[in-house]
């Protein structure tokens, strides 16, 4: 086996998330939530075996488990250990199947439209057969009543017609053998279960079952939505991954100008009375302030070394002072933004500024910007 066709978007430092598509459809399924998705995180899509531009051929594939061991050479070849995961119906399963079989690699799981086992294997073998005979050309009227609950997207029927039948009969054959219901327990990362209210290949039921199972998992029922819940409603679907997915601008920008060694002990600290709070600073002042492109950030220490000094939050000076280091200010420029607060905040206000300035100064290693020696 060798990887699948993929396409890489998002910055090469984001944390890695790897989507999955649906049978019968390409990598471009996601291009509604793409955009989105690209800003924060490192997104890999692939397309199944026989699909979009993977190469024509079964690829050796027989059951989900080898589907998935596909997925992860894929990431393999992107040089990804470790990734976070969203997939449509066999994209879901695929997931699912890597959660339980490589808990150490799937970080956090999203399951759209998809399910624990999809009906009786039988029909499944009987489509395969159908499709090694005929093609997939006689299944897209059936599809796009299955697929939309709004406009039809043409472009992802043309997907369908132009799949491989070995390729599409191998993915039928994987499903015909799938069935992790006694083994929902085993996923253990966080877990999204997002159902369309109109889906009938994979109903809401299928959903609840999956989110029964799965230990601490979350479920979004979007309404107006079938089976292809993220073209027919994107904005809620793209909405529903990006608050189940971690806050990662936020997290890489707080590490960058507060360093590994705060962050990790802030992290330490977390408990579940602290945790939303926590989450709070790291999407909010992280990763939608800190992260504007009208101020660099030499500009955004200046004005919070004046907030902090303002409100008198000395505690909180330190971290700063070491953070604006980071940033790029000298010393001189720090005490340039003191002497400054000295006549707009008041001269006992900057005597204890300076003070703890002084002090973060005496400490900080001349080699590394804001790293003790």
């Amino acid at each position: 086996m060798t990887a699948l066709h993929h396409r890489i978007d998002g910055p090469e430092h984001g944390e890695p998330l790897v989507l999955g598509p649906s049978l019968g459809t390409s990598l471009r399924v996601w291009e509604p939530q793409l955009a989105a998705l690209a800003r924060r995180f490192r997104v890999v899509r692939f397309d199944l075996p026989g699909h979009g531009g993977s190469a024509p051929g079964a690829r050796g594939v027989r059951t989900m488990e080898d589907l998935a061991d596909l997925v992860l050479e894929t990431a393999e070849a992107c040089g990804l250990t470790g990734f976070h995961y969203a997939g449509i119906s066999i994209g879901g399963a695929i997931g699912a199947t890597l959660a339980v079989r490589h808990p150490g690699r799937v970080r956090s799981l999203a399951m759209l439209c998809s399910s624990a086992r999809f009906g009786e294997p039988r029909a499944w073998r009987e489509r395969a057969e159908a499709v090694r005979a005929a093609g997939t050309g006689p299944l897209v009227e059936a599809a796009a009543r299955r697929w939309f609950a709004g406009p039809v997207r043409q472009p992802l029927l043309d997907d369908l017609a132009a799949a491989d039948p070995a390729g599409y009969a191998a993915c039928c054959d994987a499903l015909a053998g799938y069935d992790l219901r006694g083994s929902l327990a085993e996923i253990t990362v966080p877990t999204l279960v997002l159902a369309g209210r109109e889906d009938g290949a994979t109903p809401p039921a299928h959903a609840r079952l999956l989110a029964d199972g799965i230990p601490g998992s979350s479920l979004v029922e979007v309404p107006g939505a079938a089976h292809l819940a993220g073209v027919d409603r994107p904005e809620p679907v793209t909405a529903a991954l990006l608050a189940h997915l971690p806050a990662q601008e936020g997290t890489t920008v707080r590490r960058e100008v507060l360093g590994d060694d705060h962050v990790d002990r802030a992290i330490t600290r977390t408990t579940a009375f602290t945790r939303d709070f926590q989450d709070l600073i790291t999407r909010y002042a992280w990763g939608e302030i800190w992260t504007r492109p009208g101020l660099d950030r030499r500009t955004r220490s200046c004005v919070t070394l004046t907030a902090l000094v303002a409100r008198g939050h000395l505690e909180e000076l330190g971290m700063h002072v070491r953070a604006a280091l980071r940033n790029g200010l000298s010393a001189d420029e720090i005490g340039e933004v003191l002497l400054q607060t000295a006549v707009y905040c008041g001269v006992p206000a900057a005597n204890a500024a300076f003070a703890v300035a002084q002090r973060v100064l005496a400490e900080t290693a001349p080699g590394t910007p804001g790293e003790r020696p």
